[in-house]
């Protein structure tokens, strides 16, 4: 699954350490999901999204 929580943060001028004290998680974790290693729990993408103001499905992006 892929994601532009990586283009949509630099957007909004936020690093990966400011995104993640906003979500309550590690930079690595954000880091993670930025490059494709960790799918975040629904819990975590809800706030991803919030916190990026995008919709989760539009933050998402599912190939099949």
């Amino acid at each position: 699954m892929e994601n532009k929580i990586r283009e949509l943060r630099k957007i909004k001028k936020m690093s990966q350490e400011q995104l993640a004290k906003v979500c309550k998680v590690s930079r690595q974790t954000i880091n993670a999901i930025e490059n494709n290693k960790y799918d975040p729990t629904l819990d975590l993408a809800f706030r991803l999204a919030e916190s990026l103001e995008t919709r989760v499905d539009e933050l998402f992006l599912y190939e099949r």
